[in-house]
């Protein structure tokens, strides 16, 4: 290959502050901070590697770039590249993968303190002047709960799932695997998906989004939860109904939820988590829990290191 050609169609979604590592081999580079669907085409003329995070590119794309040889994702997930094209068309695809073991887990573990002990209901409180009215050093409008001795139910037995159970035992929770959904027989270390469901004080999502994982949770399955319980979500926002959750909310069948991600984003006032972010019992964050600096960095060095092993004839990371 002559100097290869490197375009990154969405450079913003690394933080400014954050070093994107130099390839070791000679190579042009072009990047863009962000690129909507109708530039994708143009920007990518040329480019031997794309790197993207979150622009599709997808079979009607793809088809106007033949000289592209790797799809370099700046992130785990891959739902927005078109596997079975790229497979089809001897084109690479390498992902980022184990740089938020801490970020994430530690992101899932705050939700569900500020969950457990109310801080969002008793800071709206404070601000509507309850603590005023009730004329005491302190007042208790909302439970306060323990995680220590809970259950943590864990959709996705992956490295981020795997991480979390470990910051999880060390509080002193209880933790359970769910089996794929609709699996008859478990494997080691794995219980039923409806058995976790039915057992967990919390339950964390950490699997990838597919056909087959699409609305995994929905209304029959938060009726299968304890009403003490609580939903995090930091996988995909796909994973959840989210009209369900809402209404699992405001009728008690589940004590609250933490959500990082959303079906569309960024999600706006049509989405109807963010149609009720003031509930009391619900934290909205807007996908971030990856994002703590020292992942980050770690990304860009993996995501780099992913393009020089593909330049240099080695497979990293590699999906296809």
């Amino acid at each position: 290959m002559s100097t290869p050609t490197i375009v990154f169609l969405d450079r913003a979604t690394i933080p400014e502050q954050i070093v994107v590592p130099t390839l070791s081999l000679e190579h042009h580079w072009r990047e863009f901070d962000f690129t909507s669907p109708d530039q994708t085409v143009e920007r990518s003329q040329g480019a031997d590697v794309i790197i993207t995070n979150k622009v599709v590119l997808d079979a009607a794309v793809l088809s106007q770039l033949p000289q592209v040889k790797l799809i370099a994702v700046s992130a785990t997930g891959f739902n927005n590249v078109d596997i079975d094209y790229c497979r089809e068309h001897g084109i690479a695809v390498a992902n980022v993968q184990g740089y938020a073991t801490k970020s994430v887990p530690e992101h899932v573990i705050a939700l569900i303190f500020a969950l457990r002990r109310n801080l969002r209901g008793y800071h709206q409180d404070i601000m509507a002047g309850e603590w005023q009215r009730n004329n005491q050093f302190c007042f208790f409008t909302h439970p306060i709960g323990d995680i220590a001795g809970s259950t943590l139910g864990i959709i996705g037995g992956g490295v981020l799932g795997q991480s979390l159970a470990l910051v999880a035992q060390a509080l002193g929770m209880n933790v359970v695997f769910a089996e794929h959904k609709g699996k008859t027989e478990c494997r080691s270390g794995y219980l039923p998906f409806e058995q976790v469901l039915a057992q967990a004080d919390v339950l964390s999502l950490h699997c990838p989004l597919s056909e087959q994982t699409l609305n995994l949770i929905d209304q029959a399955e938060l009726a299968l939860m304890k009403p003490s319980a609580l939903l995090i979500n930091t996988g995909r926002g796909g994973l959840v109904e989210e009209a369900a959750l809402v209404d699992a909310l405001k009728q008690g069948v589940i004590a609250g939820a933490g959500v990082d991600v959303f079906t569309q984003e960024p999600a706006d006032k049509s989405n109807p988590l963010i149609a009720n972010a003031d509930l009391p019992n619900l934290i909205l964050t807007p996908h971030v829990a990856w994002g703590s600096d020292s992942a980050i960095t770690r990304l860009a060095e993996i995501l780099i290191e992913n393009i020089d092993a593909f330049l240099q004839g080695k497979e990293q990371n590699r999906v296809v």
